[in-house]
C-alpha cells in the first residue's frame, strides 16, 4: 500500500490512543497529526466535508460543543460548522483516519479492518 496514512485528533483523547494502538499494533506506518497544537485549515475541513458530510465530522456530543453558546448551536449549516471547527478543533470528531483519497472517521476497529483490506 503506498498511500499516504495520517492519523488526525488530539494527542490525549483516549479514543485517538486506541487508535494508534490498533495502527502499531498491525504494522501500519502513519503521520500523527495533532490538530490541538498544530491547527488544521479551514481547506483541509472543507476537504473532509466533500467525503463524509459535515454532520458525520462536527462532534456534538463532545464537552467542546456542549459549552457553546446556544447562538452558535443553532441553525448549523455547513459554512458555521467548518467555522467552529477550525476555531476549536476539538469539536472534530476523532480519530479523522486520511489515506489518499479515503477517509474514516471515529474508530471502530472493524471499520479499519474493512478500510486497510481494501488497499
Amino acid at each position: 500500500m503506498a498511500r499516504s496514512i495520517t492519523l488526525y485528533g488530539i494527542k490525549n483523547c483516549d479514543t485517538m490512543k486506541k487508535a494508534r494502538v490498533w495502527l502499531d499494533d498491525h504494522g501500519i506506518a502513519y503521520t500523527f497529526h495533532d490538530y490541538k497544537t498544530q491547527g488544521i485549515s479551514a481547506e483541509h475541513v472543507q476537504k473532509w466535508i466533500k467525503n463524509v458530510g459535515w454532520e458525520k465530522l462536527l462532534n456534538k456530543a463532545g464537552t467542546t460543543f456542549r459549552k457553546l453558546p446556544d447562538a452558535d448551536k443553532t441553525n448549523l449549516t455547513e459554512e458555521k460548522a467548518v467555522t467552529l471547527m477550525v476555531a476549536q478543533p476539538s469539536m472534530i470528531k476523532r480519530p479523522v483516519l486520511e489515506a489518499g483519497t479515503d477517509l474514516e472517521v471515529g474508530f471502530k476497529p472493524e471499520n479499519y479492518e474493512k478500510f486497510f483490506s481494501k488497499g
